[in-house]
Protein backbone atom coordinates (compact mmCIF):
# COMPACT_ATOMS: atom_id res chain seq x y z
CA UNK A 1 0.00 0.00 0.00
CA UNK A 2 1.07 3.64 -0.93
CA UNK A 3 0.81 6.41 1.25
CA UNK A 4 -1.86 9.23 0.12
CA UNK A 5 1.15 11.62 -0.67
CA UNK A 6 3.07 9.07 -2.39
CA UNK A 7 0.21 8.54 -5.08
CA UNK A 8 -0.68 12.53 -5.41
CA UNK A 9 3.31 12.72 -6.12
CA UNK A 10 2.97 9.76 -8.97
CA UNK A 11 -0.50 11.55 -10.40
CA UNK A 12 1.00 14.86 -10.68
CA UNK A 13 3.45 14.42 -13.61
CA UNK A 14 1.26 12.16 -15.56
CA UNK A 15 -1.64 14.74 -15.16
CA UNK A 16 0.01 17.47 -16.54
CA UNK A 17 -1.43 19.11 -19.86
CA UNK A 18 0.62 19.79 -22.64
CA UNK A 19 3.52 17.45 -22.59
CA UNK A 20 5.03 15.79 -25.05
CA UNK A 21 5.85 11.97 -26.03
CA UNK A 22 10.11 12.89 -26.30
CA UNK A 23 11.34 13.56 -22.68
CA UNK A 24 14.57 16.08 -22.29
CA UNK A 25 17.30 15.36 -19.91
CA UNK A 26 16.16 18.00 -17.29
CA UNK A 27 12.47 15.38 -17.60
CA UNK A 28 14.74 12.01 -17.08
CA UNK A 29 16.35 13.48 -14.16
CA UNK A 30 13.09 14.71 -12.81
CA UNK A 31 11.71 11.36 -13.24
CA UNK A 32 14.69 9.87 -11.80
CA UNK A 33 14.38 12.43 -8.14
CA UNK A 34 10.60 10.93 -8.19
CA UNK A 35 11.89 7.57 -8.94
CA UNK A 36 13.96 8.35 -5.53
CA UNK A 37 11.61 9.75 -3.74
CA UNK A 38 8.74 6.89 -4.31
CA UNK A 39 11.39 4.50 -3.50
CA UNK A 40 12.04 6.64 0.32
CA UNK A 41 8.62 6.97 0.27
CA UNK A 42 8.11 3.33 0.13
CA UNK A 43 10.94 2.53 2.39
CA UNK A 44 9.73 5.22 5.14
CA UNK A 45 6.47 3.16 4.60
CA UNK A 46 7.78 -0.58 4.44
CA UNK A 47 9.78 1.12 8.03
CA UNK A 48 6.42 2.39 9.80
CA UNK A 49 4.93 -0.44 9.47
CA UNK A 50 7.78 -2.86 10.58
CA UNK A 51 8.05 -0.34 13.81
CA UNK A 52 4.15 -1.13 14.08
CA UNK A 53 4.74 -4.90 13.62
CA UNK A 54 7.30 -5.01 16.31
CA UNK A 55 4.98 -2.59 18.53
CA UNK A 56 2.07 -5.19 18.04
CA UNK A 57 4.94 -8.00 18.51
CA UNK A 58 6.19 -6.26 21.65
CA UNK A 59 2.66 -5.49 23.00
CA UNK A 60 1.60 -9.36 22.31
CA UNK A 61 5.01 -10.71 24.86
CA UNK A 62 4.00 -7.68 27.02
CA UNK A 63 -0.03 -9.08 27.34
CA UNK A 64 1.68 -12.93 27.47
CA UNK A 65 4.12 -11.70 30.26
CA UNK A 66 1.03 -10.49 32.47
CA UNK A 67 -1.45 -13.47 31.38
CA UNK A 68 1.39 -15.54 33.09
CA UNK A 69 2.30 -13.30 35.93
CA UNK A 70 -1.81 -13.20 36.68
CA UNK A 71 -2.10 -16.81 36.10
CA UNK A 72 0.81 -17.08 38.96
CA UNK A 73 -0.45 -14.68 41.04
CA UNK A 74 -4.27 -16.84 40.44
CA UNK A 75 -2.22 -19.97 41.49
CA UNK A 76 -0.54 -19.01 44.27
CA UNK A 77 -3.72 -17.86 45.97
CA UNK A 78 -5.14 -20.69 45.34
CA UNK A 79 -2.61 -22.80 46.92
CA UNK A 80 -2.49 -20.50 49.77
CA UNK A 81 -6.42 -20.95 50.23
CA UNK A 82 -6.18 -24.46 49.89
CA UNK A 83 -3.17 -24.69 52.68
CA UNK A 84 -5.66 -22.35 54.77
CA UNK A 85 -8.87 -24.26 54.13
CA UNK A 86 -6.68 -27.74 55.23
CA UNK A 87 -5.40 -25.98 58.22
CA UNK A 88 -8.95 -25.17 59.08
CA UNK A 89 -10.34 -28.69 58.87
CA UNK A 90 -7.36 -29.69 60.70
CA UNK A 91 -8.42 -27.47 63.67
CA UNK A 92 -11.85 -28.29 62.90
CA UNK A 93 -10.85 -32.44 63.83
CA UNK A 94 -8.83 -31.05 66.92
CA UNK A 95 -11.09 -29.45 68.48
CA UNK A 96 -14.01 -32.24 67.76
CA UNK A 97 -11.51 -34.69 69.01
CA UNK A 98 -10.83 -32.51 72.48
CA UNK A 99 -15.10 -32.09 72.46
CA UNK A 100 -15.52 -35.89 72.30
CA UNK A 101 -12.60 -36.41 75.15
CA UNK A 102 -14.56 -33.78 77.06
CA UNK A 103 -17.59 -35.42 76.81
CA UNK A 104 -16.28 -38.83 77.53
CA UNK A 105 -14.88 -37.09 80.76
CA UNK A 106 -18.40 -35.48 81.62
CA UNK A 107 -20.05 -38.85 81.14
CA UNK A 108 -17.59 -40.47 83.72
CA UNK A 109 -17.85 -38.04 85.84
CA UNK A 110 -21.98 -38.28 85.66
CA UNK A 111 -21.57 -41.83 86.43
CA UNK A 112 -19.31 -41.04 89.26
CA UNK A 113 -21.54 -39.13 91.31
CA UNK A 114 -24.47 -40.91 90.44
CA UNK A 115 -23.11 -43.78 92.23
CA UNK A 116 -21.93 -41.87 95.22
CA UNK A 117 -25.60 -40.11 95.47
CA UNK A 118 -26.74 -43.83 95.28
CA UNK A 119 -24.26 -45.06 98.10
CA UNK A 120 -25.51 -41.67 100.46
CA UNK A 121 -29.19 -42.52 99.71
CA UNK A 122 -28.69 -46.04 100.86
CA UNK A 123 -26.67 -45.39 103.65
CA UNK A 124 -29.15 -42.41 104.72
CA UNK A 125 -31.82 -44.97 104.52
CA UNK A 126 -30.36 -47.23 106.61
CA UNK A 127 -29.59 -44.35 109.22
CA UNK A 128 -33.51 -43.90 109.11
CA UNK A 129 -34.13 -47.07 109.58
CA UNK A 130 -31.45 -47.59 112.84
CA UNK A 131 -32.41 -44.16 114.14
CA UNK A 132 -36.46 -45.32 113.37
CA UNK A 133 -36.03 -48.40 114.82
CA UNK A 134 -34.46 -46.82 117.82
CA UNK A 135 -36.63 -44.26 118.85
CA UNK A 136 -40.08 -46.65 118.10
CA UNK A 137 -37.77 -49.02 120.97
CA UNK A 138 -36.94 -45.75 122.92
CA UNK A 139 -40.81 -45.05 122.80
CA UNK A 140 -41.89 -48.17 123.78
CA UNK A 141 -39.29 -48.37 126.72
CA UNK A 142 -41.01 -44.87 128.05
CA UNK A 143 -44.59 -46.30 127.94
CA UNK A 144 -43.36 -49.53 129.23
CA UNK A 145 -41.95 -48.20 131.99
CA UNK A 146 -44.89 -45.12 132.73
CA UNK A 147 -47.53 -47.15 132.24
Amino acid sequence: QLSDSVIDRMKEPSSASGRSQHRSASGAASDEELKKRIAEELALERARRDSEAQKRRLFGKLVERERISANEHLTRAILRERAATEEERQKAQRFARQLEEKDRELKKHDAYYKEQLARLEERSAQFYKVTTEQYQKAADEVSARFK
